[in-house]
């Protein structure tokens, strides 16, 4: 099948048991908007829900997002643009939400408690929802009564501006459910995207949350003008950090077995770490290299001008250790410079002490 906009070949794939489905997709950034271009270049048809009735008037008259990856264009054929969540969640089997953290709550609040029924969630959040420390499951849970069974993660060394680049990436779709997770991904899936799959939903979570913050880390590093030796020698040990909490977190909830099917080496846990920690396209490695230059957090926030999701996980973190008790050194220290205003400089001299 050809792209009726561009006259590109489109990737289609059958589904044993999964057929038909109407996906829905929920926010309008960059992420967003390169998941859009997945789902369409795959030849499906979505819901999308925007907030901003502007962005959709942009969108319907010259086929691509005015804020974000102008270079993703889309056959508007495809596209049923709405403002009104409640409308796109009604006309959609699965949904994709894709919000940045600090909004998830708000959007999702505007809805009836009995709106997501019978759907299943694929959550594209890399964050952790502030006002009660909660994971997007979590509060899908307490607000909605969903189910974890019909909710599944997509996470991954995948940043939104190589995938509208069409340069190859790869996705893992997590679930309870394994075999449905790979078919949801399966409509994901092109020639420029690989879709792995995985069980841990609750572990991949807290890894792209961790990484955010690590990643921050990395930025701060590089402001205050450490070299590449010392930011693979950081990397290396913040990647060991974020293992010893997620195995805690797994020894807290599931069996010793549980956690030796984990494997901590992988795309959506270390792959992710460390591109979120070397690329340039990294905004949370951006706004890290602000600090560590010597900006203060909200001049930092304004520059950046779009939501590095370490700054909030940072704090969501330290919280949330109380609970889980494993030994993050790394990351306590990036939350101490950033919400108790410590010196970068005099705490990253700590840091150069723990390294190994």
């Amino acid at each position: 099948m050809n792209c009726v906009l561009c006259g590109k070949q489109q990737f289609t794939f059958a589904l044993t048991n999964i057929t038909a489905m109407q996906y829905g997709l929920i926010g309008s950034g960059s992420w967003a908007t390169a998941l859009a271009k997945l789902l369409t270049d795959n030849g499906n048809n979505i819901n999308w829900w925007i907030r901003n009735n502007d962005t959709i008037k942009t969108i319907k008259t010259r086929h691509h997002n005015p804020h974000y990856l102008h270079s993703a264009y889309f056959n508007t054929n495809q596209l049923t643009l709405s403002s009104n969540i409640a409308e796109t969640v009604a006309n959609s089997d699965v949904l994709v939400i894709a919000t940045p953290s600090a909004y998830a709550e708000s959007a999702l609040q505007q809805l009836d408690k009995n709106a997501l029924q019978g759907k299943k969630i694929i959550s594209a959040i890399k964050g952790i929802l502030p006002a009660k420390n909660q994971l997007l499951n979590d509060f899908l849970k307490e607000e909605f009564n969903f189910s974890i069974d019909n909710y599944y993660t997509v996470l991954g060394p995948c940043h939104a501006e190589e995938v509208a680049s069409e340069k190859l990436s790869y996705l893992t779709f997590s679930g309870i459910n394994e075999a449905t997770a790979k078919q949801l991904g399966n409509f994901f899936k092109t020639e420029y995207l690989n879709v792995v799959t995985n069980h841990d939903v609750i572990g991949v979570q807290y890894a792209a949350i961790l990484k955010n913050i690590y990643a921050l880390g990395a930025g701060i590093a590089h402001g205050l003008e450490y070299g590449d030796n010392f930011l693979s020698v950081y990397i290396t040990n913040a990647a060991d950090e974020m293992v010893r909490f997620l195995k805690q977190l797994v020894w807290n909830n599931e069996t010793e077995e549980e956690q030796k099917k984990i494997n901590y080496s992988s795309s959506v846990y270390l792959g992710d770490l460390l591109v979120t920690c070397y690329s340039l396209y990294s905004r949370n490695r951006t706004f890290g290299n602000m600090i560590g230059k010597g900006y203060s957090v909200k001049a930092a926030q304004l520059e950046l001008n779009m939501v590095a999701e370490g700054y909030n996980a940072s704090k969501c973190i330290y919280i949330k250790n109380n609970d889980v008790n494993a030994s993050i050194p790394i990351a306590n220290t990036i939350y101490k410079i950033l919400w108790e205003g410590l010196s970068a400089a005099e705490r990253f001299k700590k840091i150069e002490g723990l390294l190994l």
